[in-house]
């Protein structure tokens, strides 16, 4: 199962539930986003050719994330980029999510243990601007 948050057009977020599965290689990003993100299912004695990643110059200019759930239970609230807010959505173990745009906050519904990735080099606070978030009492949960 995948859901897709668009907001005017715009690819907000995406989530790669944990009971999605296909076979072969699936991108789910666009070739021009900053962030390739892919599911892959292969099957036993599959040879993926030994390679290495060619040096390349490219001009980042947005920060998007990879979320993987490995235990516990989240809110993920979507904000638009002029920080409105669009909606939240409940992300669970082995769920993956991607943050191509906008804002977002995380609420923790449970001990958490999670690896984010996303291109660096990590400029610390200079990298954000954190902002006021949703009341818990207007939040509007998207299953």
């Amino acid at each position: 199962m995948i859901k897709k948050y668009i907001h005017n057009n715009q690819l907000i977020a995406l989530i790669i539930k944990n009971e999605y599965s296909n076979e072969g290689i699936n991108f789910f990003t666009p070739n021009d986003f900053p962030e390739q993100i892919a599911y892959m299912s292969h099957k036993k004695d599959t040879i993926i050719k030994a390679h290495i990643h060619n040096e390349i110059e490219r001009n980042i200019f947005i920060t998007q994330e990879v979320l993987i759930i490995k235990k516990g239970k989240l809110r993920l609230d979507l904000y638009t980029q002029e920080k409105e807010y669009i909606e939240s959505c409940i992300i669970a173990e082995g769920d993956v999510v991607f943050l191509a745009s906008g804002g977002h906050g995380l609420k923790c519904l449970e001990d958490i243990e999670m690896i984010e990735v996303k291109q660096g080099p990590y400029l610390g606070e200079k990298d954000k601007v954190r902002f006021e978030e949703i009341n818990d009492n207007k939040v509007i949960i998207n299953e």
